[in-house]
């Protein structure tokens, strides 16, 4: 299997922490998002969106993280992505809602007008009209990961168990760190994080 990915791609870090807590040989290949790489017409016929991850598995490809984390836990039968069909359905759920709401406005309302040049209002008035917004949002999202999905001493997302979900948000709640966001109003998130950090994967990953 190839990976195609950077590794600065939140969306990129979960399916790498994934396949190496699972022992997944894959043959990865760094496309520059940097220089614009991604942008060429050489990695549009790749992947016609011209964003990463992709994944190719023979003549098989696959251009959706969320979708990848689960064909790769199929692939493996990993007990990531449980087999019960309401068990199931709850880690599709989540990761769903992660992609979603959650990631809308904590990811490209919040983070990306603060780090991507591209993202810039065109004035100083409307971009931090902009970014205003965004930490609005981002908390009302915040909360509802804090007390409602970990609430009640949840030790994952799903549950008790470790499920892709988790590797998914990981990868996005990470972004909190690259804006300095103090997670310590979110115990029961800043609980989850920190379990999140502590594998064995996350630091090389």
């Amino acid at each position: 299997m190839k990976l195609y990915y950077h590794p600065v791609s939140t969306v990129s870090r979960p399916i790498l922490l994934f396949a190496a807590d699972s022992n997944i040989a894959m043959d990865k290949h760094v496309v520059d998002l940097m220089t614009g790489e991604h942008l060429k017409d050489a990695y549009g016929s790749i992947n016609p969106s011209h964003l990463v991850p992709v994944l190719e598995d023979g003549d098989f490809r696959m251009t959706e993280s969320s979708a990848i984390l689960k064909y790769l836990a199929d692939k493996v039968d990993s007990a990531a992505y449980p087999k019960d069909l309401k068990k199931r359905a709850r880690v599709n759920e989540i990761m769903d809602w992660l992609n979603t709401g959650f990631y809308r406005d904590f990811g490209y309302g919040l983070v990306y007008p603060q780090v991507f040049p591209h993202h810039k209002r065109r004035s100083d008035e409307a971009h931090a009209g902009c970014i205003e917004w965004g930490k609005d949002k981002a908390k009302f999202w915040l909360g509802v990961l804090d007390k409602q999905l970990l609430g009640s001493g949840k030790k994952y997302l799903c549950g008790d168990e470790l499920t892709i979900a988790d590797y998914f948000a990981a990868g996005m709640v990470s972004l909190t760190e690259l804006i300095h966001c103090d997670l310590a109003q979110y115990p029961n998130l800043a609980r989850w994080y920190a379990g999140m950090k502590a594998r064995p994967n996350w630091t090389k990953t």
